[in-house]
């Protein structure tokens, strides 16, 4: 028998559930000898777990089956932040979760000076944002892509890191300041860009990554453990999706999973698509029925909060053939190289009223009880309900015929 991992994709715009998800299916998997694999995305985003006793916590670098045991790697997809990372460790590690972190060594590097131009460009556009969280991320990956300006973790624990970064700050930065018509002195996220302790302290954050992080490559996952891929983000957030530019620079789906797997010599990837009962956006760009929805859910969004960069969670209602074609198009993209086994999860359930989600069905809002509405998202997709959560507990699909 071949090799089985695990995934957990978002099928929406992101913040469908994936970090409760992802803990559900670690715990499930016998967390001691799970590795949560990040398989996109960076800090920017934020998984949330929600404990027993009412705690709650965000992850950005560690996975999100960290709490109940799971250990975490970043897989070379994953963009790493080391100015944010020891707090994360610190707070985990006080909460009693798992803290041991391996990535791939080709993993990018975000770098101060990609968030100040991340933060210059974003609040520039003024009226014409687009919902950047201001981290530097996809700042990050076109200093690679578009520059060949590369920082990986294998150049962090390399001789002549300081030169590497110098040379980023005084070739790289001006080189994309005049590529975005910025001036350094036109806005206070440059204002101390060539400050010499910002390099001096970044230096110092490189080293306390390192010291919390083993290089490991991708290609030795499985070999005793049991795989669970975390995606960041969400199918409609892919970089391919037809919604340019409000997008990430990420793969949010099933590419870089198969990538990786096909390295690590794992056979089948069994990927959980989630979604809320009600749809969500976190920052600007198209969203399809967006709409009030008080009138059908009571949000309970402690995570998502306003803020100036992402401004307000916008709010719509789930259609289940929207959500079955962008899975179909997802699984499509990797067709023929490994085995895909798809399932559902729905989340926030607790949050419809009275017990009664509200769909789109051909165009028209459609309200029926919970069972009605997974069965809408079975039949639309093909694919069976693995699992459905409320806000308070983890309840297995099956249960809900007696509730």
């Amino acid at each position: 028998m071949g090799k089985i991992a695990r995934a957990v994709i978002g099928a929406a715009y992101g913040d469908e559930g994936k970090g409760r998800t992802v803990e559900w299916l670690a715990a499930r998997s016998g967390a001691s000898r799970v590795t949560v694999v990040r398989s996109n995305g960076g800090a920017q985003a934020g998984h949330t777990v929600k404990r027993a006793d009412g705690l709650r916590h965000v992850f950005h670098h560690l996975g999100s089956g960290a709490l109940v045991g799971a250990a975490t790697h970043l897989s070379r997809f994953m963009v790493s932040h080391p100015m944010k990372l020891a707090a994360e460790v610190e707070r985990v590690a006080a909460l009693g979760g798992c803290t041991r972190l391996t990535a791939d060594p080709r993993g990018l590097v975000t770098t101060p000076w990609d968030m100040m131009v991340n933060q210059a460009i974003e609040t520039a556009r003024g009226e014409g944002r687009h919902g950047s969280c201001g981290l530097g991320f996809g700042e990050t990956v076109a200093r690679a892509e578009d520059f060949g300006s590369v920082l990986t973790l294998a150049d962090l624990a390399a001789p002549g890191l300081a030169g590497k970064l110098a040379a980023i700050r005084e070739e790289w930065l001006p080189a994309r300041l005049a590529q975005a018509g910025l001036h350094p002195q036109a806005t206070g996220a440059l204002s101390h860009a060539g400050a010499a302790g910002v390099l001096d302290h970044y230096l110092e954050d490189c080293l306390r990554f390192l010291a919390l992080v083993e290089l490991r490559e991708d290609g030795t996952l499985g070999q005793d453990e049991q795989v669970v891929f975390e995606g960041a983000q969400g199918l409609r957030l892919d970089r391919n999706y037809p919604e340019f530019p409000y997008l990430t620079r990420s793969n949010t789906g099933l590419t870089n999973m198969v990538a990786v797997a096909e390295e690590a010599g794992i056979d089948t990837i069994a990927p959980i698509y989630v979604t809320r009962c009600y749809l969500t956006r976190h920052g600007r760009g198209p969203m399809p029925d967006e709409r009030d929805i008080a009138a059908y859910f009571r949000v309970d969004d402690p995570t998502n909060r306003p803020n100036p960069w992402q401004e307000t969670l916008r709010f719509g209602l789930v259609d289940p053939a929207v959500l079955a074609a962008d899975i179909a198009a997802d699984i499509l993209r990797v067709s023929g190289r490994i085995a895909i086994e798809p399932t559902l999860a729905v989340t926030c359930l607790d949050q419809a009223l009275g017990d009664a989600p509200v769909w789109l069905h051909e165009g028209k809002a459609v309200q029926g009880p919970r069972e009605r509405f997974l069965d809408a998202l079975a039949r639309a997709t093909g694919l069976d309900v693995e699992a459905a959560f409320a806000d308070t507990a983890n309840v297995p699909c099956e249960t809900f015929a007696a509730l």
